[in-house]
């Protein structure tokens, strides 16, 4: 059961229906609040995928599972799925005539109450759908903003959801169908929806306004923080993987942490920095991001992008694969697609394929690897060891020689570099090791 709580509207006139658990992501200024009780969904709700597959369409099956995922994800019980080969999409409604009375009569004779469409559907072709089935409907794009919704924590990730719903939603204000009021609820129901009251592009278009000038200020805030993290010794590391792929997971066994992690899609999406000790003093940041899907909506896209840009600035990598997935090929792929849209394929990259404990004759594609279970602890010492070997490549090696009456130096060195060895003589000690080029030039404080 979702939220029932909501705004009522004087300023604006909007209510936040569409995903209840999205409530709130406004600043108090833009509504007030009236604790209006709207009859919410108590029942799950039983949902009908659809999907055309096109003859230039890639990983159709991967795509309808994923879908299946998602639904399941949102709260749905999912109890059939329908395709059709077509070479184009019907302007109108999506499916042929002969596949729409096929759907409709499963909508009427088992108790459908909501149809997903494994794509990003005009407003004339959902407003055509709901006309046709009597029931809601809802594409890829809006089940994935559910979810987003869903999950947001953090104040900049509910307005950054927010701000792509109302972008989403814009185009679909006028004659979306009998199920536009959407007061029932439910999955696609969590957010900025229309009620009874008209809505205005205005409006709308005002809100959005607002909520970027509000992400700007918080951008800058990011910015001035992250130029800190650029400018630090401290070598930073950047979790990054197709959702579900066991990143909290990861981050959970080097740090000891409780960050929640579930076998779900999306289970994180607000950027989590924790740092750790990895050798002697030496310390690195271990950043934790939100998945990635392929189709990720275009609004979500540019609304996370100051979130994923917190793995712009990393020193390495860490690329979790799932595999026991099946489909672990096609998600590295959007992985690496999406590192190259946001220009990080010159990161150095380390690939941990995860669950490894029920992975069936991987055949790895992505290198240098390694191959561990992040829910076994044992993994936690296999891969510290091989962050050291990894960072080893990255950084430059050195020698110095420090006298035994300076051993203080020695604590202060060990936290700026990887030590590998002391050679200790009579009056000093050689000392040999790993340091990043940038902060190669800090070694000269320890000669004498």
């Amino acid at each position: 059961m979702v939220n029932p709580t909501c705004f009522s509207l004087k300023k604006i006139k909007v209510c936040d229906l569409f995903f209840a658990p999205a409530c709130g992501i406004i600043e108090a200024d833009y509504f007030e609040k009236g604790f209006a009780m709207i009859e919410t969904a108590k029942q799950q709700e039983r949902a009908i995928l659809v999907g055309v597959e096109l003859q230039e369409t890639e990983h159709f099956d991967m795509s309808m599972e994923e879908l299946a995922s998602l639904a399941k994800t949102a709260g749905a019980e999912v109890v059939a799925s329908y395709t059709q080969k077509r070479e184009r999409y019907d302007s109108k409604s999506f499916v042929g005539s002969g596949k729409l009375e096929e759907i409709k009569a499963m909508v009427d004779a088992d108790e459908i109450t909501t149809v997903i469409v494994n794509n990003r559907l005009t407003p004339r072709q959902n407003t055509n759908l709901e006309a046709a089935f009597g029931v809601k409907v809802i594409d890829r794009m809006q089940l994935i903003l559910d979810i987003f919704a869903m999950r947001a924590r953090s104040h900049e990730g509910k307005l950054q959801v927010h701000l792509a719903q109302l972008k989403y939603m814009l185009p679909r204000l006028a004659g979306q169908g009998i199920m536009l009021s959407r007061q029932a609820g439910g999955i696609g129901s969590r957010g900025p929806g229309e009620s009874q009251l008209e809505l205005n592009r205005r409006s709308i278009r005002n809100q959005i306004a607002d909520i970027e000038r509000q992400l700007k200020v918080v951008e800058k805030n990011r910015e001035t923080i992250r130029e800190k993290r650029v400018d630090s010794t401290t070598f930073k590391i950047g979790l990054i993987g197709y959702t579900n792929a066991g990143k909290s997971t990861i981050m959970n066994l080097m740090t000891d942490d409780k960050q929640y992690e579930a076998n779900e899609l999306f289970a994180t999406l607000d950027a989590t920095t924790k740092k750790i000790y990895l050798k002697d003093q030496f310390q690195v940041t271990l950043t934790d991001t939100v998945g990635f899907i392929q189709d990720l909506p275009t609004e979500l896209v540019a609304a996370f992008k100051s979130t994923l840009e917190e793995s712009r600035n990393v020193d390495l990598l860490l690329h979790v694969i799932d595999a026991s997935d099946p489909n672990h090929e096609e998600h590295e792929k959007v992985v690496l697609d999406i590192l190259k849209d946001l220009d990080m394929t010159d990161i150095p990259r380390l690939a941990i394929y995860n669950k490894m404990d029920v992975a069936d004759n991987l055949v790895a594609t992505v290198f240098p690897n390694v191959r561990l279970s992040a829910r076994d602890k044992g993994s936690r010492e296999a891969l510290r060891r091989l962050l050291i070997d990894e960072i080893q490549q990255i950084f430059e090696p050195f020698s110095i020689k420090v006298h035994q009456d300076q051993a203080y130096k020695l604590y202060q060195l060990s936290q700026l570099a990887l030590l590998d060895s002391y050679t200790f003589e009579t009056e000093v000690e050689e000392i040999t090791g790993y340091i990043s080029p940038k902060n190669k030039w800090k070694l000269e404080e320890f000669y004498d």
